[in-house]
């Protein structure tokens, strides 16, 4: 279904190869009872009215991303404002925790101007700051899982998201309170502030889980389909993860753009207070609410069916039961849940699923398995806890925030973005070359592990060269007042690993959003989502763990032991998915799922979407 009034852009996207499904059949029954064969004067099948590719053409035609309606750039814009303002604190927190009010600053948490002081405001150390910022990435990354779960069963995505944007709102203005510099004067700053801190990982919960799905509910792109381009008359296959992986790259870019904001809110904590700093990204915050009102009766909305959950549990206890559980993970260990196979042995339960949906399952159990190795990885980009902002406080600065290079992951990630989805997969694509979602994911592993060997030398060299020694961090506070603090290490060198492994967010965060999305059933992609979110939680765990050793003189293994643990999961990912890559890209959605609350009865009956200049009827 696609609205009549819009037309839409068409975007570049990564090369896709044909997969071949160790499931086919499974797959096949979902649509095939709707297939018309022989529809067109060539012989081609037509699917509602799409043509669909022969075997030949599937290994011979050019595939490409489809146009995606305006809707779905519309909440790519709802996502950018709403981690915009996320980002845009959480850039200064470990500060506004760790260090005190500066002694020559006006009270604001602000120092004077060309400072060698860092700004700061409640001045409870490194492990408390490490330990808060762990405790709320924590919260923000695992309560999604029970929001995720509501939407799918209770309320829906899109009701979510609102309540989620209502409750941030709130924190932003409590955490604007808590920097006024009467409240810091009183020393009563921490109560309201963490108050704010933990609202703000509440809402981000409730909204995170559910924007990408609701990103990718709008994709009028279910089967693959071949079409003619109007320009060159070439005949392309619309691809429906070439579209999802292209609409999902600029998801992440605008996210990345929207923590960008962390660049002048790093600035306005040193040059004016972290009352300032707030203020910003909550202003862009009152941006979410009318944004949403107008998107509210254009979106295709998933309404809340009920969990799949309970289905996956009989589904895997079918499999332990017939298979054993010393089959787990080896081919074949699904196919004893099968309700066709259950039937054949003999067996009288009646099924609430069917084979396709056990194929779901083991794709979803699968994707799982596959976002387990992100914690290790997601360490390593931006280091353990507060350990990096621990690192950038005994550098030479030259009267730079501490905290300022920690921006260039948003604008790597914002470059790199742009180069992949513009130079390098239209590039792949042209050569047929192909790059599956593991090896992608593999890529980025590899460069985030490479990337963060960077933090552990530099720990080492600001320890060698510090005038504290082995306690650069707090050196500052070791010496007496006037005299140098700062190792000769130049801060700039920090960049270094902070570029490398922002580059890999790219190739595994949006990867992710897409396995999430592709490899659940379709009452659970919220929750799937949220298994894909609750790896950061994992990692911010460990961060909360091991806040003990976040400071002198332990830093340097802070680094590296991350860094040898992620080459090696690295390389057993590797062996363990690489298969994946074969496997069919199936979204478990279909036309009778792209409904708005705009659409009229004629609207229902039959529209028309236009791609490349061909105009095809789209029934319902």
């Amino acid at each position: 279904m696609a609205e009549t009034s819009a037309q839409i852009a068409t975007l570049a996207a990564p090369v896709g190869a044909v997969r071949t499904s160790v499931d086919q059949e499974a797959l096949d029954r979902k649509f095939e009872s709707e297939i018309v064969t022989n529809a067109t004067d060539d012989g081609h099948a037509m699917y509602h009215d799409l043509v669909l590719p022969t075997e030949e053409e599937k290994t011979t035609l050019r595939r490409i991303a489809g146009k995606m309606p305006a809707t779905t750039y519309w909440l790519c814009a709802v996502e950018f404002a709403e981690r915009a303002s996320y980002y845009g604190c959480n850039q200064v927190y470990k500060n506004f925790i760790r260090a005190p009010l500066p002694s020559d600053g006006p009270g604001t948490g602000a120092t004077a101007p060309g400072s060698t002081l860092t700004a700061g405001a409640l001045g409870k150390g490194s492990v408390t700051a490490s330990a808060m910022t762990e405790a709320f990435k924590f919260l923000a990354y695992a309560l999604p899982i029970y929001f995720g779960w509501l939407a799918d069963t209770k309320y829906g995505r899109f009701k979510m998201i609102c309540w989620g944007v209502a409750i941030c709102g709130l924190a932003h203005i409590i955490m604007i309170i808590s920097a006024l510099p009467p409240v810091l004067a009183s020393g009563n700053a921490i109560g309201p502030f963490a108050l704010s801190l933990y609202m703000l990982s509440i809402g981000a919960a409730q909204f995170k889980p559910n924007i990408s799905p609701t990103i990718i509910d709008q994709s009028p792109h279910k089967v693959a389909h071949v079409i003619t381009e109007a320009k060159t008359g070439e005949r392309v296959i619309v691809d429906p993860e070439e579209s999802i992986n292209s609409v999902m790259l600029w998801f992440y870019l605008l996210i990345n753009i929207g923590a960008c904001t962390g660049i002048a809110t790093t600035y306005l904590a040193k040059l004016v207070g972290y009352w300032a700093a707030y203020l910003i990204p909550t202003i862009l915050y009152l941006l979410l609410p009318p944004l949403l009102y107008y998107l509210n009766p254009r979106l295709v909305k998933q309404p809340p069916g009920g969990s799949d959950l309970g289905n996956v549990f009989k589904v895997l206890g079918d499999a332990l039961a017939n298979g054993g559980w010393f089959r787990i993970g080896r081919k074949g260990f699904w196919d004893h849940a099968l309700p066709s196979a259950l039937v054949a042995k003999g067996s009288t339960k009646t099924f609430a699923y069917d084979d396709s949906f056990v194929n779901d399952v083991r794709r979803t159990f699968q994707a799982c398995g596959i976002f387990l190795f992100i914690p290790i990885w997601s360490i390593n980009d931006g280091a353990l806890g507060a350990a990096a902002n621990a690192l950038s406080a005994g550098m030479k600065t030259d009267g730079m925030p501490n905290d300022l290079l920690d921006n260039l992951n948003s604008v790597t990630v914002v470059l790199m973005a742009m180069l992949m989805n513009h130079i390098v997969y239209p590039f792949l694509r042209k050569r047929g070359i192909r790059w599956g979602p593991i090896s992608r994911m593999f890529f980025g592993f590899m460069l985030g592990t490479i990337g963060s060997i960077g933090y552990p030398v530099l720990q080492y060299y600001v320890y060698k060269t510090s005038p504290c020694g082995y306690n650069a961090t707090t050196c500052a506070d070791l010496l007496p007042e006037g005299e140098n603090a700062l190792s000769t290490v130049p801060y700039s060198l920090y960049a270094i690993p902070v570029i490398v492994t922002a580059a890999s967010e790219v190739f595994v965060n949006v990867t992710a959003y897409g396995i999430a999305y592709s490899r659940s059933p379709k009452n659970m992609k919220g929750v799937v989502a949220s298994i894909n979110l609750f790896m950061t939680a994992i990692s911010a765990a460990v961060g909360l763990g091991t806040s003990y050793v976040i400071q002198d003189p332990y830093l340097i293994w802070a680094f590296a032991a991350p860094t040898i643990i992620g080459f090696v999961l690295a390389i057993v990912f590797w062996f363990t998915f690489k298969h994946i890559n074969d496997d069919e890209f199936v979204l478990n959605t279909d036309f009778s799922d792209m409904k708005r609350d705009s659409d009229s009865e004629s609207a229902h009956a039959g529209g028309i979407v236009e791609e490349h200049g061909e105009k095809k009827a789209v029934k319902n």
